[in-house]
């Protein structure tokens, strides 16, 4: 499985992006996809995930009601829509793929390489 991140830029405190992720090669495998992101100095975090059904969704606590996730399956792609963005969710944003549900980075087993969200204040 292949993941290509898109969607990240510059936007202003308050703001919204959404981001993209395409997948390409055997999806069929994996069930999960999830959002976690990375800021400088800062370990990675899990974001969302979603199952392929669109019946599972989770958030961290510091995006739920803000963010939210989904993903068309006929296209093969997630998305993550950000809204009322902060200066705190600057970060490079990465997708991941995998079969187990789980909000642990390990638990993935293909990852994108990143799109970078920068909010200003």
């Amino acid at each position: 499985v292949q993941l290509q991140a898109s969607g990240g830029g510059l936007v202003q405190a308050g703001g919204s992006l959404r981001l993209s992720c395409e997948a390409s090669g055997r999806t069929f495998s994996s069930d999960v996809m999830g959002w976690f992101r990375q800021g400088i100095g800062k370990e990675r975090e899990f974001v969302a995930a979603i199952r392929r059904s669109g019946a599972s969704i989770y958030y961290a606590d510091f995006v739920k009601g803000r963010f939210a996730i989904s993903r068309d399956n006929a296209k093969n792609t997630m998305y993550l829509q950000m809204n009322s963005l902060k200066p705190e969710d600057t970060a490079v944003y990465y997708c991941a793929a995998g079969s187990r549900w789980s909000e642990r980075d390990r638990s993935y087993d293909y990852w994108g390489q990143g799109t970078l969200v920068t909010v200003s204040s």
